[in-house]
């Protein structure tokens, strides 16, 4: 038996950084989104005890690194499954670039296995699940649209934003979240995005307060520590995206669009900067 499983990449339409907690973790406040830009899984049952990951990437771990792994192996043990899977990871989503396609990736693995192996979990308890795996995966687990707070893992469902173009581009280079968070002073920040202010445009309907309301406060470490992402993000205003932010701890940089008239300008003209260049539609 096999099971499918979509894995689309999140986008943050605002983070903010509150306090850094005693477990290590800070307290943030993120309004986060789906885009249709996606990995897709393959999950078939083996009669063996074990878990194979394999990918047409070759610059991905298939091993106990990789968060499918992890959230297989997870599944596995928490519910006394002796079966075994084989997950075929078909990857789109570019790595380390802040839009949670590991997360995405163990979220799916987490709701395919639920299906394949019939064992009835709530979404509810396959997000506390994701919770151990990491901060992204409980949010990646429903999808949707979600104010998330605590260190990500408390997710109050909102509507989606309006319908528009997602252009994305990442440059040719890696972000380490860890850092980027060790690096972040919660006491220094002098501007904190609204999550407020973003819900309110998002039920209101309103674009241009969507795009207005952007705001992350990890811009600050990550421009300072990779000044190419701020290139990234000037270029992609002059070439006239109505809204312009670097989503997570970066370096993917994401324009919304509500135009179709200027996605192929931005696009193409984003293509002079790196090569991982997407346009896609926002998710409802």
């Amino acid at each position: 038996m096999k099971m499918y499983e979509k894995a689309p990449a999140k986008i943050n339409l605002m983070l903010d950084v509150l306090s850094k907690r005693p477990d290590g973790f800070h307290e943030v406040e993120m309004i986060m989104t789906m885009v249709d830009l996606a990995d897709r899984l393959e999950l078939s049952e083996l009669k063996r005890d074990s878990i194979i990951i394999s990918s047409q990437a070759g610059y991905i771990p298939l091993d106990e690194k990789n968060l499918a792994f992890q959230a297989a192996r997870l599944i596995k043990d928490r519910y006394n499954v002796k079966s075994g899977v084989h997950i075929h990871l078909d990857k789109r989503i570019p790595v380390a670039a802040g839009l949670a396609g590991g997360s995405s990736d163990a979220a799916a693995t987490l709701r395919g296995l639920n299906r394949l192996w019939r064992l009835g979990i709530p979404a509810q308890e396959l997000q506390e699940l994701g919770a151990e795996l990491g901060s992204d995966v409980p949010f990646c687990v429903t999808g949707g649209t979600a104010l998330a707070t605590g260190r990500g893992e408390r997710l109050t469902p909102i509507p989606s934003p309006p319908q528009c173009w997602v252009v994305l581009a990442k440059p040719p280079i890696n972000v380490s979240t860890a850092e980027v968070y060790g690096r972040v002073r919660a006491n220094s920040i002098a501007v904190h995005p609204s999550a407020s202010r973003m819900q309110a445009a998002i039920e209101a309907g309103d674009f241009a307060a969507v795009c207005a309301g952007l705001g992350n406060v990890l811009e600050d470490v990550t421009l300072k520590l990779h000044p190419e992402v701020q290139q990234l993000k000037e270029a992609m205003v002059k070439l006239g995206a109505d809204g312009v932010l670097m989503s997570g701890s970066g370096p993917t940089v994401f324009g919304l669009v509500s135009k179709q008239s200027k996605v192929a300008r931005i696009y193409n003209g984003l293509r002079g900067f790196c090569k991982e260049v997407y346009a896609v539609r926002s998710l409802s």
